[in-house]
C-alpha cells in the first residue's frame, strides 16, 4: 500500500501553535486514547516525575522550538490547551476516528508524537 503525502494546504490549517506547558501536558495525554491526563494514574512515577520526563523530551528540540497540535481543548489563553475540558476535538490527519498529535519543530529537527485510536 502506497502512502499518500497530503499537501501543505491540507496539513497547515489542522495544526495550531500551542505553548510549551500545553505541549508537556499533551505528551502525557497522548499515552492513552481520549487524549486526557487520566492515564497518569497507570504509571508508577508521580505526575511531577512524568512532567519532568516530558520536559526532557521537549528539551531535545531546544527552547526556540515551536509546538503545534491538531487537538482542540481550548485553554484559558490563546495557544493553550485545557486538560480539564472533558470534550475532545481534533482535526484528524488520518482515517482513524481519533487522531491526536504533537509536532515539535526546531531549526535542526522535527519531532512527531501521535496517538491513533479507531473507536
Amino acid at each position: 500500500m502506497a502512502l499518500r503525502r497530503p499537501p501543505p494546504e491540507y496539513v497547515r490549517p489542522r495544526l495550531a501553535e500551542i505553548d510549551r506547558d500545553s505541549a508537556e501536558n499533551l505528551l502525557l495525554a497522548l499515552t492513552e486514547g481520549g487524549c486526557s491526563l487520566a492515564s497518569l494514574q497507570y504509571f508508577d512515577e508521580s505526575p511531577d516525575e512524568l512532567r519532568a520526563m516530558a520536559r526532557t523530551v521537549l528539551a531535545r528540540h531546544g527552547s526556540g522550538a515551536t509546538c503545534r497540535t491538531n487537538v482542540r481543548k481550548t485553554g484559558g489563553a490563546p495557544g493553550t490547551l485545557g486538560f480539564t475540558v472533558r470534550s475532545l476535538e481534533c482535526s484528524p490527519m488520518s482515517v482513524c476516528t481519533e487522531d491526536c498529535g504533537l509536532v515539535v519543530v526546531s531549526d535542526t529537527e522535527a519531532g512527531l508524537f501521535w496517538n491513533f485510536n479507531d473507536l
